[in-house]
């Protein structure tokens, strides 16, 4: 490599300044990492024209030149690994099937698993809980827990952390991530950034400590883990220019609120977001990660705080080395990474956000960057205009569940402990959530149960009802288990209308429960508020939390000062406790005791129903591209997230995926979540689009997960129809409004799709991850134009798109020829847009996605 430089300790690094000099300090520090890391990897032209695009970007701060990405390493969770290590299980048997060696087919990256998922609040607020959940999940998911250890011993690289460990983010932050990094070249020791990507969405969590990383969709990943790297156009960059100081009651929740909803009225998607001014130096790490997790919330690809003093403080309260901790120092200020609050690098756009006038904030009833006062709940309720049946003696809006969860407010320390100051002090009071709300505390780290019980606040907790249910995203990830019998009689009987309250980072309807279609985010200590209260429909700035012997109790009376958080917090910590309380959940004896299958082959069986062999990784998959006719399977509107298209929420009993499991011999009562059968895709397909909050524009009344088969006009669920259309040799397509895969990083929303037969999605938009999985599956995404959107084009059935989409004309951002052909007759001609953004999209969707690629490198 050129231009080197040596550290103090004789380790070698890239000497970006040395090389650049001051043009280097004019890119944002994101773009300086791609730099280092097309260097690194890239060779001759091909590295010298990434640098020239690099800093051209300067000049306009966008740029249409392609680079290559490659990261370190991997990190996945149990429900997106599951689905991906399936996909290589059924690889390395076509490759067997074909004469080739399956043991050769292996990642080439570190992998790290979190099985995280899977746990669900079964037992709460009473004492053992967190055990029986953890029985209750293994139980449930032994099958699948065996087909990851299998993974783990016949694949290299892949090492699985089990039940209990953590929240992967947490894992991430606490244990994983190094911030710089040693490898070996041609003999030289050299040290580079540590870089990844990760198979969920808020895996920009860990930019919170430097990190540069960002979420991808599982088939993303699949390529990077076979040696290919990731293709990105050069990021537009927004600037977030931080001033000022966060003042109590303001917490980092609040921050990460106000930061979702003026980036997404500013409109980031797919771009890379970078604070920077001096109001950074004054947030701690614990702060910036929860802002950082929630980029996919502002549509964001990341959201990168650079390295500094911050860093090194919380990488030693954590339990690294010292001289790790002094390696990260020393290289960040070598090589131009090191965080200066006065610097103004160049952005594509700027906004400032002024610290010190944050105030407590909630984001709701629908959507996380719908910010408001966290007394405005009772006004935003008030304005659905709920009309109560008579007789309930709960409020017509109660707090169903109540729950501290997700690695975004519960990787903080700063969070939990003001949750927990503030359960002390309405303990004191006498106060307790009333019987019809769900609590839960469930934090990321199990590190968190030692400095809450070392800081004397775990009892408060548990007496209010936020005993610790587990170390997993419960509630965040639709895993809250069932509602209390009041709230589920009382909502059968149209008596109330029942609201989810979380600490997490996503509030779309359906995602927490699937009878839950309002949600408010906030911060753990307002949850705890909000859940005795048991009222959402309450304003807590004015009204009581509740009553004592004395009288009301009002919110102001709970608050924990700062001063009060700060010496707790200091109480608290001890940086032995991360490593060693890692060690010992690592060591859970249950998941030991699993035994797992031998083999390079995984012997698939026939009669499961949580692990089949996919049809779509086979040499036979093909290209769905071409000139085509094709029926609209369904037609949606806006904000469609992955949670309507391929749902993690519990399977009801009474639906049609349901009666597929029970025809199967599975129990009605304890079919678990749709995620857990992620390995099954003869119930991803059957569970494709089953949301009951979503609607088929083709015929808006329809029943859940069901369409109008065009030619005959019959009504029956949407994977029987699609079978009917492919039978019949006649393609199908879904159009849709604007951020069309919003949410998680969910391969089976694309998956799904493509085990539908639909062969493009026509959009007003889409969400980045979302579409980089479609064209994974090898199904063609085309934007509509501005002017066109699914409503207006009152799509019926009968109605038929004919897409000029053939290989060979397919180009990067090309245009789409599109016609309406009317069952009456009619015609509408328009031009879409590929939303397809690099040469190995084009080249995916050409061969027909990742797995025919992966495949056809390995036969060759």
């Amino acid at each position: 490599m050129q231009n080197t430089r040596m550290l103090p300790n004789g380790l070698a690094s890239i000497d970006l300044p040395g090389r650049f000099g001051a043009r280097l300090q004019q890119l944002p520090v994101v773009l300086r990492i791609l730099l280092e890391n097309a260097l690194r990897n890239m060779e001759g032209a091909e590295r010298d024209a990434a640098v020239a695009a690099l800093f051209d970007w300067l000049a306009t701060g966008r740029s249409d030149a392609e680079i290559a990405f490659q990261p370190g390493r991997v990190l996945m969770h149990d429900t997106t690994s599951t689905p991906a290590l399936v996909d290589i299980a059924a690889m390395r048997d076509a490759l067997a099937e074909a004469g080739a060696d399956p043991r050769a087919l292996n990642p080439q990256l570190p992998v790290d698993v979190s099985v995280d998922h899977s746990l669900a609040v079964e037992a709460y607020a009473e004492p053992g809980a967190a055990e029986a959940n953890l029985r209750h999940e293994m139980r449930r998911n032994g099958e699948r827990y065996r087909f990851l250890r299998w993974a783990a011993q016949e694949l290299r690289n892949v090492r699985i952390h089990p039940p209990g460990t953590g929240i992967m983010h947490t894992i991430n932050l606490e244990q994983l991530a190094t911030v710089v990094t040693r490898e070996v070249r041609a003999g030289v020791e050299w040290v580079v950034p540590d870089t990844m990507i990760g198979t969920d969405s808020h895996t920009p969590m860990i930019n919170g400590i430097g990190v540069l990383g960002w979420g991808v969709g599982g088939l993303e990943a699949e390529t990077v883990l076979f040696g290919m790297p990731t293709m990105i156009r050069i990021p537009e960059v927004v600037g977030v220019r931080l001033v000022g100081q966060l003042q109590a009651p303001a917490q980092a929740t609040d921050l990460a609120l106000v930061v979702t909803a003026r980036l997404r009225e500013l409109d980031v998607t797919g771009e890379f977001v970078e604070f920077f001014g001096p109001g950074v130096s004054s947030l701690t790490a614990g702060d910036r990660a929860v802002v950082a997790n929630m980029a996919p919330e502002y549509g964001a690809t990341t959201g990168y705080f650079p390295i500094d003093a911050q860093t090194l403080a919380y990488l030693r309260a954590t339990g690294r080395r010292e001289d790790a901790v002094q390696l990260v120092e020393d290289y960040a200020r070598a090589t131009g990474l090191w965080f200066d609050p006065e610097a103004a690098p160049r952005y594509t756009r700027t906004i400032e956000i002024d610290l010190s006038r944050i105030g407590q904030q909630v984001a709701g009833p629908r959507r996380p960057q719908d910010l408001l006062d966290f007394s405005e709940t009772a006004g935003a309720l008030r304005a659905l205009d709920f009309s109560p049946a008579a007789g309930s003696t709960m409020p017509r809006h109660p707090v169903a569940i109540a729950a501290i969860t997700s690695c975004t407010n519960t990787s903080d320390p700063r969070l939990l402990v003001a949750a927990g100051l503030l359960a002390r002090k309405a303990r004191q009071r006498g106060l307790r959530a009333p019987a019809w709300v769900k609590t839960s505390l469930a934090p990321g780290s199990p590190a968190a149960a030692s400095y809450l019980q070392r800081a004397g606040l775990l009892e408060d907790l548990e007496a209010v009802g936020f005993g610790i249910v587990g170390y997993g995203c419960t509630t965040c990830i639709g895993n809250p288990g069932p509602l209390t019998a009041p709230i589920r009689e009382a909502q059968a009987a149209a008596q109330v209308r029942a609201v989810a309250i979380l600490s997490g980072n996503r509030n779309f309807p359906g995602r927490v429960h699937p009878d839950l279609d309002l949600s408010f985010i906030m911060s753990p200590a307002l949850v705890i508020a909000f859940g005795l209260a048991g009222d959402a429909e309450r304003d807590l700035r004015e009204d009581p939390v509740g009553h004592d012997a004395a009288g009301p109790v009002y919110l102001r009376d709970l608050w924990p000062t700062t001063e009060e958080i700060e010496a707790h917090v200091a109480k608290a910590l001890d940086a032995s406790d991360f490593a060693r309380d890692f060690a010992q959940a690592t060591a859970n004896p249950l998941w030991q005791a699993l035994e797992a299958p031998q083999g390079a082959c995984f012997p698939w069986d026939a009669k499961s129903n949580a692990l089949r062999r996919p049809p779509f990784a086979a040499v036979t998959e093909g290209s769905l591209l071409g000139r085509y006719t094709a029926h609209p399977l369904l037609v949606v509107g806006d904000d469609v997230t992955t949670d309507h298209i391929s749902p993690a929420s519990a399977i009801p009993p009474q639906s049609l995926v349901a009666d597929y499991l029970v025809a199967r011999g599975e129990k009605r009562d304890d079919l678990n979540v749709f995620a857990s059968r992620r390995g099954n895709w003869e119930v991803m397909m059957r569970a494709a689009f089953h949301n009951k909050t979503l609607r088929n524009l083709l015929r808006p009344e329809l029943p859940v997960a069901q369409t109008v088969h065009g030619p005959s006009g019959e009504v029956a669920p949407l994977w029987e129809v699609a079978q009917r259309y492919r039978d019949a040799g006649e393609a199908v397509v879904v159009v849709a409004g604007e951020r069309y895969g919003m949410g998680s990083s969910r391969d089976w929303a694309a998956k799904g799709q493509r085990l539908l037969g639909i062969r493009a999605v026509l959009a007003s938009s889409f969400e980045r991850i979302h579409r980089s999985n479609l064209i994974g599956m090898g199904i063609l995404p085309v934007r509509l134009p501005s002017d066109i959107h699914p409503s207006m084009l009152e799509l019926q059935p009968g109605d038929r798109l004919e897409i000029a989409a053939g290989a060979e004309q397919l180009q990067v951002r090309g245009r789409i020829p599109v016609r309406v052909l009317r069952a009456d007759g009619k015609m509408l001609a328009f031009e879409g847009t590929a939303a397809v953004e690099t040469r190995l999209e084009l080249e995916l969707l050409r061969v027909g996605g990742v797995i025919p690629s992966i495949l056809r490198k390995n036969l060759q």
